[in-house]
């Protein structure tokens, strides 16, 4: 399913979605702003917050906001709350914001994330050498397409995202070009097709995600990512420029909280600190939706039914 069906679901606003108030808990003045981005598992994500923070007595409100942007939204005050922080796609956004003091980092998740550079199994058979990308760059002629030729053609996620592969590209002189997929159904899509066509393709994926348990493949293994790796033009195996390693291979998943949000709703800040999501959580998430074909609401509900016991020891914990 995608994005746009959900945020035109029940009639709604397509900007803003309103939740019903829980029975029987505190309510802030304001609902609590949670944002809608374009991939699956933060929409049912989301939506699970939602649905706990309405078991704890608050009001809460879904606003389909911009991935990258939205950590100027908070400061801001627009978006109360990100849930889904993926440190190899926004850690730098959200950091600034978070040196600024405008965004706390309230939680990390137990999941590990992991966002690269990714290709189905049979492809290795067409590109001896993978997973290393130096072999990926010497068959860079192998990945070109009518748009990208004589280069090869990486498949990257939504520009938004923020995940500087034209940097990366350049930085280790490679012979790719960058072409952006408009959403995360589209690089599916296009995954779909190449694998039953068995044509070479190299796309962006992360983990914990759905896509492992349906395609067999690999990450590409760059060189290791260290800090300073994307500002410091020094470090790294190419004295001349940034971004010349690969993402953290145990990646952060984080909740940021508008700076204002702990003071203005103590309660609902101290349900925030208690969820935590683990990488099987995420994958769930996304497969229910991508796999299974649910409704984000209806695989949010599911979720639930079947975590009822971990996502109300959230609610009771935090109100002791």
């Amino acid at each position: 399913m995608k994005p746009i069906k959900y945020l035109a679901a029940g009639g709604a606003s397509a900007a803003l979605f309103g939740l019903a108030l829980a029975a029987g808990g505190a309510q802030a003045a304001d609902p609590i702003k949670i944002p809608l981005h374009n991939w699956n598992s933060q929409l049912v994500g989301a939506e699970i917050v939602g649905r706990i923070l309405e078991e704890g007595g608050h009001e809460v409100e879904y606003v389909p906001a911009d991935s990258g942007a939205v950590y100027e939204a908070m400061c801001e005050g627009d978006i109360d709350l990100v849930h889904e922080v993926w440190q190899g796609a926004f850690g730098v956004a959200f950091e600034k914001q978070v040196s600024k003091g405008c965004v706390v980092d309230a939680a990390t998740h137990d999941a590990k994330t992991r966002e690269e550079w990714w290709y189905p199994a049979y492809v290795e058979e067409m590109c001896p050498g993978l997973p290393d990308w130096q072999a990926l760059n010497a068959c860079a002629a192998k990945f070109s397409t009518a748009e990208t030729k004589p280069k090869g053609r990486f498949l990257g996620g939504p520009a938004e995202w923020l995940k500087k592969d034209d940097e990366r590209v350049a930085g280790l002189e490679m012979n790719f070009q960058v072409v952006n997929a408009g959403s995360a159904d589209a690089l599916w899509a296009e995954l779909a097709i190449a694998s039953e066509k068995q044509q070479p393709i190299v796309l962006f994926n992360w983990t914990p995600n759905f896509i492992e348990a349906v395609y067999d493949g690999k990450f590409v293994e760059f060189p290791e990512y260290f800090e300073g790796c994307r500002e410091d033009a020094s470090k790294g195996i190419n004295p001349n420029t940034t971004h010349d390693c690969g993402n953290p291979k145990d990646g952060y998943l984080k909740i940021g909280v508008w700076e204002g949000f702990p003071e203005k709703n103590p309660e609902a800040y101290a349900i925030i600190q208690k969820i935590n999501f683990n990488n099987l959580d995420i994958a769930v998430m996304a497969k229910l939706v991508d796999v299974d074909k649910m409704e984000v609401e209806d695989a949010a509900a599911k979720w639930m039914d079947d975590n009822e016991s971990k996502w109300r020891a959230w609610v009771e914990g935090s109100s002791s």
